[in-house]
């Protein structure tokens, strides 16, 4: 499978975007310093509806890659326009089966991408999921492949989503926080769980205490 961001076509639909969700939400964005000028970045946002992933688009202000579960691509036509706006297919259940995929993460990453990561897996409405850490693992082994866990670690940007409720044409506060770094592969569960903390605190949720998936 050829996966291939086109630049131009995503422009088009995050002004597309923009136009649209500026008519049904206020969008308050925070802490977007805190991302880097230049370089990698794995950004973690909340995940409570499908509207967050335009959300966290605009939000950002630049192109990015969305790890995305591999049902979504299941149509060729849907397939297509998910690769071509960023859509990388990764299975949930078992990451390892998504080495082609990661591969072009890893690919991404040195070229200096942002990659954006959903880090509960599925929607979890006003409420904070499990998480799943194995997600976290296969970028910090990505990490360790690169050379980068001692001179120059990848940040890793948690995000909270806040929805205002019951108002038309509601506020939603997106805010990143401060970038995490972790250095091996080995502190993928304890890292994930410091993430899912930051994005219940910035989302204004109660963190789960659950074992990570």
């Amino acid at each position: 499978m050829s996966l291939r961001r086109i630049n131009f076509l995503y422009s088009i639909i995050c002004i597309f975007g923009y136009l649209v969700f500026h008519t049904v939400y206020k969008l308050k964005i925070e802490g977007r310093e805190n991302l880097p000028q230049e370089g990698p970045a794995v950004i973690l946002p909340k995940h409570q509806f499908w509207t967050d992933i335009p959300i966290v688009g605009l939000a950002l202000g630049k192109p990015a890659s969305y790890i995305a579960k591999q049902e979504l691509f299941a149509y060729p036509i849907i397939r297509h326009l998910i690769t071509f706006l960023g859509g990388v297919p990764i299975d949930r259940l078992k990451p390892v089966r998504s080495l082609e995929s990661f591969r072009y993460v890893e690919h991404l990453l040195q070229k200096g991408d942002f990659i954006v990561l959903f880090p509960e897996g599925t929607y979890y409405p006003h409420a904070m999921g499990r998480g799943k850490h194995r997600f976290i693992q296969r970028l910090l082994n990505i990490q360790e492949k690169m050379g980068w866990k001692s001179e120059k670690p990848i940040p890793f940007i948690p995000i909270g989503i806040e929805y205002e409720k019951g108002k038309i044409r509601g506020k939603v506060t997106v805010k990143f926080a401060p970038p995490l770094f972790a250095r091996e592969e080995a502190e993928a569960v304890p890292f994930t769980a410091a993430i899912l903390d930051e994005i219940a605190k910035l989302s204004g949720l109660q963190p789960r205490r659950e074992k990570l998936e």
